[in-house]
């Protein structure tokens, strides 16, 4: 028994039952041990859930330099960095709104973007590609805006509860690894020079500017 074990039976519970259906003692059933032993390895549900969201958001890759051609540029990034997050919503979409309702470590964190690792990957990556610190900011609250959207439509689609999950109080005592809000930012630089910018609140001009947009595009269409 291994704490690994334990959030991939819970994942994989979830992904046929639903977050519902994830008990404690439902749990342990599926790995044919004592609810109790499992305290061991989890500080009850709320910490399972959170450990479900970490293996989520750790399975998607975020593309390298070496996995593009020297042609490419922030397209491609943007165009492979999209799809591998929306493989894990196709592939777990009773699981994948716990990424959008579970609480992000930090305020310039946002779902499904929620890691620092991806985060920090995200912004060195469309720097590297010619984009300024204030770009790459912009992007990155578009991006994710967009991904959320859209992703969470196509699990609601398939059935998943948008509400987020109950999360009774932490039980037992057992260990619980490093997460996000544990981890010291400056271990990753790009996001700790550009956190003040991260963390500005421009929700209202970003909702106009996408509102535009789309409103530009549709008049496009109907225009041809």
């Amino acid at each position: 028994m291994t704490r690994a074990r334990i959030v991939e039976t819970a994942t994989r519970l979830i992904d046929t039952e639903g977050v519902a259906a994830l008990t404690m003692r439902r749990l342990g059933a599926a790995l044919d041990v004592e609810a109790m032993s499992l305290y061991r390895y989890v500080n009850g549900r709320e910490d399972l859930l959170e450990a479900v969201v970490d293996a989520l958001v750790d399975s998607i890759e975020i593309p390298a330099a070496s996995d593009l051609q020297p042609v490419d540029g922030w397209q491609a990034f943007l165009q492979v960095l999209a799809h591998n997050v929306r493989q894990v919503a196709i592939e777990h979409p009773a699981a994948f709104p716990l990424i959008a309702t579970r609480h992000p470590a930090a305020p310039w964190l946002r779902p499904p973007l929620r890691s620092l690792r991806m985060v920090e990957a995200f912004l060195t990556g469309l720097e590297a590609r010619g984009f300024s610190q204030r770009q790459a900011v912009g992007a990155y609250r578009s991006f994710t805006s967009f991904l959320l959207g859209h992703l969470l439509l196509e699990a609601a689609m398939q059935g998943a509860p948008l509400a987020p999950a109950e999360e009774p109080l932490d039980e037992g005592d057992a260990h619980v690894p490093n997460r996000d809000a544990e981890l010291d930012v400056r271990e990753f630089p790009t996001v700790a020079r550009l956190r003040r910018p991260l963390a500005e609140d421009h929700t209202d001009e970003e909702f106009e500017t996408a509102l535009e947009h789309l409103l530009v595009r549709l008049d496009l269409e109907n225009a041809q």
